[in-house]
């Protein structure tokens, strides 16, 4: 069986890790007990040897659908056939917001119309397939188990259910098959970390599980306060990213995978199982404008427990990720046994860019912060007193050469990004402290604030380019510095801006898509190229509205949104066949795309309004 598109899957979770499911059926990943801890399911990454849960149809002509259970993170995967129609729901009931190592995968097997036969494999591989595991199988279930880890299945059965299943056994996984008419549910619990052995689960129970998973998926989205034009995309962006944050800490991670190449067959293949500063700083914005205040708070806290924490080293006093929990151990290395999604290699587990240093990670913290307390959540006097001294640092470290924020590994530079996010740190800064009427540098800071201002003018300014540059002496365009207008650097409307637009227009955008830079011209120390980053398409269609282009952006937001897959989720980038690859679902992404569409919103509602107020006056 071939490997599954990297699109072509679904994302259910318990908020403490995530498992993907294909089109087909199959759980083609899932690490537990977090999501940075080992897979045990990674057939997204090597069909043969990475495991897999698959669910699907005995006869081998059908069509397959698949949606989300409405306003919930809950899956339902479809099988047409001639047959009947069956279904599989697949969901993960949540976790709570204690770490535990019991993880619950609810997959309910229903017939809906005709009948239907399903072929069931459940073929673990823990610890990225590097360790082998013993099987234990009776009337009641099976349990795989490994060194510290273990997972029990339990069937969903009623007392006369012996002649719907066939089970059979095969080198430590086990194989069954079920016969369903119109109207019948059986299904299957696997758990992670059971409190007992197998057990027979009633329908009543399993259904309550199913209800209980709905119930509390509507009840959060009910608190969003979003209301405008593109409501669908926004809650299931907002599902997706409360479906990676781990609820014991608030991290959010970057996406649930690792290994998801930036360039099939190429080696752009990071680990995204990590909460990145930067990602953490905009999820408290993004969120926030969507109304989810309890969400956002958790992010807050996290942010500011790190910043207290000041364990960043001789790169600077934050770190530019860490793991869930708050740790900072990344360490990165292959796993070369693996073969990597169609044939991508290395497949990479941790992250070598975590000791980087990226300037512009304190700008995106000191901007979320400053809004979050604009917001009602205030930060404490520890917070400020740490805030103080990364500021501090800050002002006698911001003009050196940097990796930058896409994490370059072919050296450092003076990037404009990060110098651009520096002046904002010091910005909001200073406008924390004037607010609160708290002791701050001022005097320091605002030294470094307008020395970044004038530095950046004169050196981040290209006249050649007429457009500001990726680093300083180069005349490569960035596709980060669409952010500039956005954190209020520069007026929307400057002609150094709207150059700098028209630019990246000629270079950066095709067809609406956006690079973040081109590599050729600007060598990043790896081999191959990149697709476009959606990150940058729905930063672009802010900054186009912000600049009062108001038709250049819907057309561009309208047109990205034919790039988000059946479920309206989103990788890292877009290849030239328009198929999505990286890392999937990514945050990052999800992010900007609430971002954009709030900030599209409120500029048409503006010019409407403008409109009204003419024609009334006529």
């Amino acid at each position: 069986m071939t490997e599954a598109a990297i699109a072509d899957h679904g994302l259910i979770g318990d908020l403490q890790t995530a498992a993907l499911v294909s089109t087909t059926g199959s759980i083609d990943w899932f690490c537990c007990p977090r999501f940075d801890s080992p897979s045990v399911f990674g057939a997204l990454l090597d069909d043969q040897r990475g495991g897999h849960f698959r669910v699907r149809p005995a006869q081998r002509t059908y069509e397959t659908k698949q949606m989300y259970f409405p306003d919930t993170a809950v899956l339902i995967t479809r099988f047409i056939s001639e047959a009947g129609v069956g279904e599989v729901v697949d969901c993960m009931p949540p976790a709570g917001r204690e770490p535990t190592d019991r993880h619950r995968i609810v997959r309910m097997l229903r017939c809906t119309r005709g009948e239907m036969s399903f072929e069931i494999d459940i073929a673990p591989r823990f610890d990225y397939g590097r360790q082998t595991h013993q099987l234990h199988i009776d009337e009641r279930g099976a349990v795989f188990s490994t060194d510290g880890r273990s997972l029990t299945l339990c069937p969903v059965r009623e007392p006369d259910d012996a002649r719907l299943g066939h089970v059979r056994v095969n080198a430590g996984d086990v194989h069954a098959s079920i016969s369903l008419m119109a109207g019948q549910v059986r299904g299957l619990v696997l758990e992670s970390a059971a409190t007992g052995p197998p057990r027979e689960i009633r329908l009543a129970e399993f259904q309550e599980l199913f209800d209980d998973t709905v119930t509390f998926w509507r009840s959060w989205v009910s608190r969003s306060t979003y209301t405008g034009r593109w409501r669908e995309a926004l809650q299931r962006s907002a599902i997706t990213l409360k479906l990676m944050t781990y609820a014991p800490t608030g991290g959010l991670v970057a996406a649930p995978t690792t290994g998801l190449p930036e360039q099939v067959g190429g080696e752009r293949n990071w680990d995204y199982r990590y909460t990145w500063i930067r990602d953490a700083s905009f999820s408290i914005y993004a969120l926030l404008r969507l109304g989810f205040t309890e969400e956002s708070a958790q992010f807050n806290a996290w942010l500011t427990d790190r910043i207290n924490e000041r364990t960043g080293g001789e790169g600077g006093p934050l770190n530019i990720m860490y793991r869930v929990d708050g740790s900072s151990d990344l360490k990165e290395e292959s796993l070369g046994h693996w073969g990597g999604y169609r044939g991508s290699r290395p497949v990479r587990i941790g992250n070598g860019a975590s000791d980087q240093l990226q300037l512009d990670i304190y700008g995106e913290a000191l901007d979320s912060l400053l809004f979050a307390e604009q917001q009602g959540l205030q930060l404490g006097h520890r917070d400020w007193l740490s805030i103080r001294e990364v500021l501090d640092w800050l002002a006698e470290h911001w003009d050196q050469p940097e990796e930058g924020i896409w994490e370059t590994r072919g050296g450092r530079e003076a990037f404009t990004y990060g110098r651009l996010m520096s002046w904002v740190a010091f910005d909001r800064g200073l406008r924390l402290a004037a607010a609160r009427g708290i002791p701050a540098a001022v005097t320091d800071w605002t030294r470094a604030r307008d020395a970044i201002y004038d530095q950046i003018m004169d050196s981040g300014w290209n006249p050649h380019r007429r457009a500001f540059v990726q680093h300083y002496g180069s005349e490569v365009l960035d596709s980060a510095l669409l952010r500039m207008a956005t954190v209020g650097f520069i007026a929307p409307q400057d002609p150094m801006w709207t150059a700098t637009l028209r630019a990246m227009d000629d270079e950066l955008v095709t067809d609406s898509l956006v690079y973040r830079y081109n590599p050729s011209a600007s060598p990043d120390g790896l081999r191959g190229a990149e697709g476009t980053f959606s990150l940058c398409t729905f930063m672009y269609v802010d900054a186009l509205a912000r600049a009062g282009r108001l038709e250049d952006a819907r057309l561009t937001f309208e047109k990205m949104l034919t790039y988000a897959n059946h479920l309206g989720l989103y990788s890292e980038e877009i290849a030239l066949t328009g198929e999505q690859i990286g890392n999937f679902p990514q945050a990052f992404t999800h992010l900007a795309l609430i971002d954009a569409a709030i900030t599209l919103d409120e500029a048409l509602n503006r010019r409407e309004a403008i409109f009204r107020s003419a024609n009334s006056r006529r």
